[in-house]
């Protein structure tokens, strides 16, 4: 893997974490190797998407555990 991808993957990283000083950490470093706001902002909307569902498959998650208590 190239620097270029470590970074995207960093700041992809970062935010699917909930990482602030990550997600500044491997900003800085993008703009250091000079990756775009585009390409960056694409890593950024990926994360968001996974978070997205990830938080959404937990939430289904826990209901059905809530479910199953309540049945027996």
């Amino acid at each position: 893997m190239d620097a270029k991808i470590k970074e995207l993957v960093g700041i992809a990283a970062a935010v699917a974490g909930h990482c602030q000083k990550c997600f500044s950490y491997h900003y800085h470093e993008a703009k250091k190797l000079g990756i775009d706001s585009d390409e960056i902002n694409e890593a950024v909307e990926f994360a968001k998407a996974i978070r997205t569902a990830g938080n959404q498959g937990m939430d289904e998650f826990v209901q059905r555990m809530i479910g199953q208590d309540k049945a027996k």
